[in-house]
């Protein structure tokens, strides 16, 4: 008869966690994303099972208590992830036929669904440039700065200014 060490008889494990890859974590898009989106996919992530990919359930609501901002914060960061790959609607949020409303399906492409392997739009998203602008004339063109002794006029014909 085998008895456990008397150091392990009352532990437990160590309880459900949140792990992010390395090759998430290196990616310039993670690297770009503001901390209430990175804190809300987060959230997604711990609803994420290991089999439920493409059915996580997370409503606005729920988000924004979990995260304790305001609901209408949410709504933003959730395109923000949309829009840079994390995730993807596997289906839209709806009002079902009993009156209430069903949240939108989420499915991360980090991770494989329904068979596919994981997509991984994350990695192929690009930040958009930001234009230059450009360099900018007096506002009157009438006026002659300090440095210049020439003013065109409004017919093309250039005034010496003394």
């Amino acid at each position: 008869m085998t008895r456990s060490k008397p150091y392990k008889r009352k532990k437990r494990g160590a309880g459900r966690f949140v792990q992010l890859s390395e090759k998430l974590q290196k990616t310039e898009t993670w690297a770009l994303l503001k901390p209430g989106p990175r804190a809300l996919y987060v959230e997604i992530r711990r609803r994420f099972n290991g089999y439920n990919n493409g059915r996580i359930v997370l409503s606005h609501r729920e988000a924004a208590s979990a995260l304790n901002v305001h609901r209408n914060t949410v709504g933003p960061w959730f395109n923000t992830l949309i829009e840079q790959g994390f995730i993807r609607l596997t289906s839209r949020s709806y009002l079902g036929p009993d009156g209430v409303g069903r949240a939108a399906l989420i499915a991360l492409t980090e991770e494989a669904c329904d068979g596919k392997p994981a997509t991984r739009d994350f990695e192929r998203w690009k930040a958009k440039q930001k234009p230059r602008t450009k360099n900018r004339t007096a506002r009157h063109k009438n006026c002659a700065s300090e440095d210049n002794t020439a003013v065109s006029s409004a017919y093309g014909v250039t005034k010496t200014v003394t």
